[in-house]
């Protein structure tokens, strides 16, 4: 619990919805800045004693997830058909609920955008069918925020390992991960290949690091809380120096369903249902939303007014719209020898020498490959690829390889589609009786032959390190993601975006979004790290403006 407790009555400077990787940082920069902050999380906050080695808790019964259970959502492929209830297993719009959001449960991969991924549009030109469009800041303007993040977050790296890489300011502030199996065997398959291979820039602290500790070592990193507090969370990092100043509050368990306005169309402050499912309400003087990019649309969209019919901010009509999920795809490799993959951390080492768009492959898009172990080892047992055994002497052989196998992924891009969208579902209600998450989605044709692309080198790869076998999970249709991008997009046109290039509203002076939400391109697979350099520079000019009465 923080030790600074706010009243309902009391008007603070700003209320922040979500506690992740946006929304911690600028609790952060606000509070060390002076200003009165209420953080508001709608899961639990749990603590690094708390975490455990749970497959069965995290996988199956949604221990650091949203869950169908009481906040289901629908989904469809087309906007024409109706939405069908999701109401068990993995939702479209998949994320954490817990103090620290996702940077809680991620892999902790940590790539910064390229410059390409900031002119795509003006590069490539129109692709039919889409939004596509540059964004309003570059990356030269993003990099010193860039290396904010990886200096005051944490990240383990090696500067000047990827001869692609984007200009920097400065190196990591720690060395790299040591190489796993999987990495050696990358690492060897793709120099035959004449590719380039670098150690993976990871957000775990390789090394002691502004006072926590060094990784484990342990295996559980994705799907997982780090028990070591070597992830480097904003539950362990930014959250703890914002609620030093004595000017934050984290309010856990409290469920923002509402952000109302004025008569003179400015918001005034949160509804929210507290953990006793009471209806409360904190007055602020400006509302900064990071609760995701599903989750900020739907408190938008049902946030309507007179002034604001449908919904807040969205004179544009393109809260929610342009809803980008990062395509992705997988291969696993059998080798002679054990790899004992499942310890240490999921990824050592990378290859970005398909990062960029290549007209020659006759589709756009590109993205990033590596190698890893796949899920723990519950999970892994029970995803087989299709044609392999699920029962008998065939699965216990199955099962009898695991210790022998690694996996490449690939992470690639989406092309921003207004089709795609999340919206308030008319019929479904969630456990507080408020209305469900709906997602309307589908892959771009270029997304699904780029991934597919992709893999086959990815597949190379293992093939080229020696593996005895290989085989590929099918790219599909996506119908789910924990990357929610593009629905609140960054513009300077009123017309054509949701927020300014300070992430200020356009149709509301003092609310401000930075999430996900605001991306105008979906990056090659790895949002997080842009998502933190974009709130450390939004808690930058928010507090100018707080500063100068400008909000």
């Amino acid at each position: 619990m923080s030790a600074k407790q706010y009243r309902d009555n009391e008007t603070v400077d700003f209320a922040i919805v979500g506690s992740g990787a946006a929304g911690g940082v600028i609790a952060r920069e606000l509070s060390q800045a002076g200003f009165s902050v209420v953080v508001f999380e709608r899961g639990p906050r749990h603590t690094a004693a708390s975490f455990k080695h749970d497959e069965l808790a995290n996988f199956f019964l949604d221990g650091l997830t949203n869950s169908a259970r009481t906040t289901p959502q629908s989904f469809r492929n087309d906007p024409a058909v109706e939405a069908q209830p999701v109401e068990s297993g993995l939702l479209p719009a998949w994320y954490a609920q817990t103090v620290g959001g996702s940077t809680t449960h991620f892999t902790a991969n940590f790539w910064r955008f390229h410059e390409i991924d900031f002119q795509e549009r003006s590069v490539l030109g129109h692709i039919a069918g889409t939004t596509f469009a540059d964004w309003p800041i570059s990356y030269a303007e993003l990099e010193p925020y860039y290396t904010k993040v990886e200096w005051e977050i944490g990240v383990s790296g090696l500067a000047g390992a990827c001869p692609n890489d984007p200009p920097r300011s400065k190196p990591y502030p720690m060395p790299p991960l040591p190489v796993k199996s999987s990495g050696v065997l990358f690492e060897r398959g793709a120099r035959k290949l004449g590719l380039h291979p670098f150690p993976a820039p990871m957000a775990i602290a390789s090394v002691p690091f502004r006072g926590r500790p060094a990784c484990i070592h342990c295996g559980f990193c994705i799907g997982f809380g780090c028990e070591a507090m070597a992830k480097s969370s904003t539950l362990y990092t930014v959250i703890p120096e914002a609620e030093a100043t004595g000017r934050c509050e984290v309010r856990p368990l409290s469920y923002v369903f509402r952000v109302p306005t004025d008569d003179k169309g400015r918001v005034t402050g949160v509804h929210y249902f507290d953990a006793q499912r009471r209806e409360r309400f904190q007055k602020a003087r400006a509302v900064v939303l990071s609760a995701n990019g599903a989750e900020t649309t739907r408190l938008l969209l049902a946030s309507e007014s007179a002034r604001f019919p449908h919904g807040l901010a969205n004179s544009s009509g393109l809260v929610g719209k342009n809803l980008m999920f990062n395509t992705y795809a997988q291969v696993e490799a059998e080798f002679e020898h054990e790899l004992n993959e499942y310890k240490s951390v999921q990824v050592t080492r990378i290859s970005h020498d398909f990062y960029d768009s290549d007209p020659k492959r006759g589709h756009y898009g590109g993205g990033g490959i590596d190698a890893r172990i796949g899920a723990a080892p519950m999970v892994w047992a029970l995803d087989r690829p299709p044609g392999e055994p699920r029962w008998g002497r065939g699965f216990k052989q199955q099962l009898r390889a695991f210790p022998r196998t690694a996996l490449s992924t690939q992470h690639a891009t989406s092309l921003p589609l207004e089709s795609n969208s999340v919206s308030l579902d008319p019929k479904l209600k969630d456990a507080w009786g408020q209305p469900c998450i709906r997602v309307t989605y589908r892959d771009h044709p270029d997304d699904l032959a780029n991934v597919r692309f992709l893999q086959a080198r990815g597949e190379e790869i293992l093939q080229a390190a020696g593996a005895l076998r290989t085989w590929r999970y099918p790219v599909t249709e996506s119908i789910n993601s924990p990357h929610l991008l593009g629905t609140c997009r960054m513009g300077n046109d009123p017309g054509a975006a949701v927020v300014d290039r300070w992430h200020r509203a356009h149709d509301v002076r003092n609310l401000f979004i930075c999430d996900g939400s605001s991306f105008v391109t979906s990056g090659r697979g790895q949002p997080t790290m842009t998502i933190q350099a974009l709130a450390f520079r939004a808690g930058e000019h928010i507090g100018r403006f707080a500063r100068a009465n400008d909000i």
